[in-house]
């Protein structure tokens, strides 16, 4: 199987699963197909589906007879939707506006293979930051890096992000980029994996 995703926490979930995978990340211009299904008033769950579906099947167009999996997540704040920060003064304005308020987190998976769609899924999960302090913010920044700015909303749940976070409402996995679990039941299901 490939993994058509750069995602650190996309390899670690599956490698820890022990699925067996080669990682071929696709060259998707996401903020081009996001503003689009934007303009279409596409639902939020449908945004993170087009957006993994597309990975997957960029690589599996390159890639005949091979399994893919592509992943993506997107945050939805009011009535926004929101990918990556460009660059850590972005992300300190992003986190700023979402301290002490809840957002919800979808993170959606596909598997493609011949360059078709044979399965996709999307979660959510609801997640609630804590009032966020300056001097928080700062240091957060400060020890995270630009390592975070390749995560949806600035945060590795399963790192220093945790501290970020009050409550959190839905699957662990899916806060993390991939909703592990129907992953391995469709990976079992089409005979990846051993069932």
């Amino acid at each position: 199987m490939i993994l058509a995703s750069a995602s650190w926490s996309r390899q670690m979930l599956l490698k820890a699963a022990g699925v067996d995978f080669q990682i071929r990340p696709a060259d998707l211009n996401e903020p081009a197909l996001m503003a689009d299904l934007k303009a279409q008033n596409a639902e939020p769950a449908a945004v993170a589906l087009a957006l993994a579906e597309q990975k997957a099947l960029m690589v599996s167009r390159r890639s005949p007879d091979e399994w893919v999996l592509g992943g993506d997540s997107v945050l939805v704040f009011g009535d926004e939707l929101i990918s990556k920060c460009s660059d850590l003064d972005a992300l300190l304005a992003l986190l700023r506006r979402l301290s002490g308020k809840s957002h919800a987190l979808i993170s959606a998976a596909a598997l493609a293979r011949n360059g078709e769609v044979r399965w996709r899924h999307a979660a959510r999960a609801q997640l609630t930051m804590r009032p966020l302090s300056e001097a928080f913010l700062e240091a957060y920044i400060a020890q995270e890096g630009e390592t975070v700015l390749s995560c949806v909303g600035g945060y590795r749940y399963e790192g220093p992000g945790a501290q970020l976070f009050e409550r959190v409402e839905g699957d662990y996995f899916t806060v993390l980029g991939l909703p592990l679990l129907p992953v391995l039941a469709a990976l079992r299901d089409q005979g990846i994996l051993q069932s």
